[in-house]
């Protein structure tokens, strides 16, 4: 027997989606979460459309105790991958690990810095990247660098449009093309040029969400709903700022 025919007839004890999540950015804690169900000696089938996977699963697996089997072409751009849980005592440690992972996520805190390198614009660095943002707000048609009110704005679109596609390929939706537009209005912008003493913050944020599509309608809805609500930029907004979305699939 070929090893796709050997891996096809497996029967997994649990099914994990993990979309286009790769291993950096929570795929491992949903893993080790969804293989406590799974029995010692049991069978754990993971779908990803990441390609980082396949190099990194192997390695993990090594590293905690389990027998990873091999992989085998999915439906559409996703592959199967096979995980037969340990029983050795790296693998009992599985628990006492995932609940160290989680409290790491839950005290994980962002930092950054920022750096005035001109009159109109600061650089900002985190990680190993590094952006410029002009002045608070801009009038003009042109600037140099996009201002502080655009790159808010622009943070919550990427947050919203990068989180809808990893929920809709996790839940099996296919898409084609996924598009946002974002408005937004300060209550006073007589207040931050110092020229009143109003509210120089958001007053509301319009956002619209085009979705090209053959998936079902439903479904398509109820994830862009589950985004929103997931999102950490957009419950924060939400709090302060009257935040109105809107979901048009073509």
């Amino acid at each position: 027997m070929h090893d796709s025919e050997r891996l096809a007839a497996l029967a997994p004890d649990q099914v994990l989606d993990g979309g286009a999540l790769d291993c950096g950015s929570g795929l491992v804690l949903l893993i080790r979460e969804r293989m406590q169900a799974v029995p010692k000696g049991g069978l754990l089938e993971l779908r990803s459309v990441e390609s980082t996977v396949r190099d990194d699963l192997p390695a993990w697996c090594r590293m905690v105790g389990h027998e990873f089997l091999g992989a085998l072409a999915g439906g559409g751009a996703a592959t199967r991958y096979f995980v037969r849980r340990g029983e050795g005592a790296a693998a009992e440690q599985e628990a006492v690990q995932l609940a160290a992972d989680r409290q790491r996520a839950r005290d994980y805190e962002w930092r950054l810095r920022a750096r005035s390198t001109a009159p109109l614009a600061t650089t900002v660095y985190c990680r190993n990247f590094q952006w410029q943002v002009g002045q608070p707000t801009s009038f003009e048609e042109r600037d140099a660098h996009p201002c502080a009110v655009e790159a808010a704005l622009g943070a919550l679109a990427g947050d919203l449009v990068t989180g809808f596609r990893v929920a809709c390929s996790r839940a099996g939706l296919e898409v084609d093309d996924v598009e946002l537009t974002a408005r937004g209005r300060l209550h006073d912008v007589m207040a931050h040029l110092g020229l009143g003493d109003g509210d120089p913050g958001f007053a509301a944020i319009d956002l619209k969400l085009f979705v090209s599509t053959f998936a079902d309608e439903t479904a398509v809805r109820a994830t862009w709903a589950e985004t929103l609500r997931r999102s950490p930029l957009a419950a924060t907004l939400a709090k302060a700022v009257t935040l109105t979305t809107k979901l048009a699939i073509v």
